[in-house]
């Protein structure tokens, strides 16, 4: 695996370290490589940093079913399909509305 991507982003990231694209960028690269935790806990974290950076949710969502959370997966989608809502991004929610419905219902997860 070759880092030198992901350690130009971190120094990116430490010139300008408020930049959500800039972290979501680095949570894919660990995606990328199949870095799950790490990849998690990136885009969990901007999640915290930047709610209404909107197309985190997706991609995280997608990792939590990945990693056998479909609970997560599910709440991940519905949180971000209330940021799209505010953001009036019709697309993210769109896309956002189709994963959380392919996972079931409200009632599967309570």
């Amino acid at each position: 695996m070759d880092n030198t991507r992901l350690r130009q982003l971190q120094s990116l990231l430490e010139e300008d370290p408020g930049s959500s694209f800039i972290q979501f960028a680095i949570a894919k690269e660990y995606e990328k490589y199949a870095q799950w935790p790490e990849a998690r806990m990136a885009y969990e974290a901007l999640v915290q940093s930047a709610p209404d950076y909107v197309g985190t949710y997706y991609h995280l969502g997608k990792l939590y079913e990945k990693l056998d959370r479909p609970a997560d997966a599910f709440q991940t989608y519905k949180t971000g399909m209330e940021a799209a809502k505010r953001a009036g991004d019709q697309h993210a929610l769109s896309e956002l509305a189709g994963a959380k419905l392919a996972l079931g219902d409200e009632e599967d997860f309570d």
